[in-house]
């Protein structure tokens, strides 16, 4: 159809006499072009209308579908549009490259299929994820995996179509695989066992984006960002990114503190051995602000025991969960309980205890600063009866002074 369209308009030219043959071909080129670009403006445009309407409509699948395909339309408009050119100028021009328009048709068919295909997954996940659009949307982590699987069809036999479509035989390609997948498998097994990993990840789900992990057999503990097919990124809390193949999560245990249903406070508290007639009464009413405090998840363990005879202390345990998961929040609660046991010890007129020793001497053993307070104090008395004496012949005068006084 294009071909009996460029001839009549090219019979039409050539009737005036008036242009060469390079001009024709240009002409007819540019109107070809033209008429591309006013075909490609009008397609971008008809689907944003539909884009706006359907975006008003319950169903979010046709949304995702126009979204995925509107540029990929446009660019098919222009690989036909750029092919019917090439054909014109092929017309005019005997040049080898003109001769490959049909291959590069195809395989530019090929790739824009992908292109939307591409498009249309990202939207599908994008949607499957959202909880704007979903009452119930689905694990990102899942969804993120399958999503990477089904590109990976996509490019995989769009690969392999491309390749029959240049001439090359897909059987011989996938022979080649084969042998050559045995020696690619030596020489990358690091990567294949951590690609195996991350499939595992996805299978398993032991953890997912967002969740807070630690390991206790390797230094690893943050916030899972991205969980990739060779690497997991986890940011620490020091802000640090932590880039873990995911091989080594198949050899190591991984807890998940995300997942708890409670947070648990285990505390030892101690009294002073004085204080213990108010033992009994200490541990009860610390009972029983536990079992009505509105943070404390009574339907786990609760336990408030005088627990043993300390070195310097009577000690208390304190075993109970909250009803947070949150680190900061518990942390507060935590606060707010350890301050309400502290006013109910000292309301007793108790104290908490802290480490003290006492020492016993034997008999007749003193210490170097009681005998140093002994000798002084025996010192004292002997010092103030001689200042004594002295005073005392101060004041009387002797016999020799009276009878001089009287003589003068």
């Amino acid at each position: 159809m294009i071909g009996e369209m460029v001839s009549h308009l090219n019979s039409w030219i050539k009737e005036f006499g008036l242009l060469s043959e390079a001009w024709r071909a240009g002409i007819l080129v540019f109107v070809v072009v033209l008429s591309t670009a006013i075909v490609s403006f009008a397609v971008s445009r008809i689907i944003l209308r539909l884009e706006k309407k359907f975006a008003k409509t319950s169903n979010l699948w046709d949304d995702a579908i126009l979204h995925a395909a509107r540029r990929p339309m446009v660019a098919f408009v222009w690989l036909q549009g750029v092919y019917w050119a090439a054909e014109v100028a092929h017309r005019f021009s005997e040049a080898e490259v003109f001769k490959a328009n049909a291959t590069m048709l195809q395989v530019g068919f090929i790739l824009v299929v992908v292109w939307a295909l591409f498009g249309l997954v990202k939207q599908v996940e994008r949607t499957l994820v959202s909880p704007l659009k979903m009452r119930k949307p689905m694990d990102f982590t899942t969804v993120n995996a399958i999503s990477k699987l089904l590109r990976a069809v996509i490019a995989i036999t769009a690969i392999l179509t491309a390749l029959q479509t240049l001439g090359f035989s897909i059987s011989g390609v996938l022979a080649f695989g084969g042998v050559g997948g045995i020696a690619i498998g030596f020489a990358a097994k690091d990567l294949l066992a951590n690609f195996f990993g991350g499939f595992i990840i996805h299978l398993d789900r032991p953890f997912k984006v967002g969740d807070w992990i630690r390991s206790p057999d390797r230094e690893i503990e943050g916030t899972v960002e991205q969980i990739g097919w060779r690497l997991t990124t986890i940011r620490t809390f020091d802000q640090r990114p932590l880039y873990v193949p995911n091989s080594t999560f198949t050899t190591i245990a991984v807890e998940n503190p995300s997942r708890m249903h409670n947070r648990r406070i285990y505390e030892t508290i101690g009294i002073r051995y004085a204080d213990v007639r108010s033992m009994k009464k200490i541990v009860d009413d610390i009972r029983d602000m536990l079992e009505n405090h509105d943070e404390i998840d009574t339907d786990q363990t609760l336990i408030v025991n005088f627990l043993t005879f300390n070195a310097s202390s009577l000690d208390i345990m304190v075993y109970t969960f909250t009803k947070t998961t949150v680190w900061v929040r518990f942390h507060q609660v935590k606060e707010e309980i350890l301050l309400r046991i502290s006013d109910i010890i000292e309301s007793y007129g108790a104290e908490v205890a802290f480490p003290t020793r006492t020492l016993h001497l034997p008999d007749g053993v003193r210490l170097a600063s009681e005998e140093r307070d002994q000798t002084r104090d025996s010192r004292e008395p002997a010092e103030a009866r001689k200042s004594s004496d002295n005073t005392k012949s101060g004041d009387a005068p002797s016999d020799g002074e009276s009878e001089s006084g009287e003589g003068e």
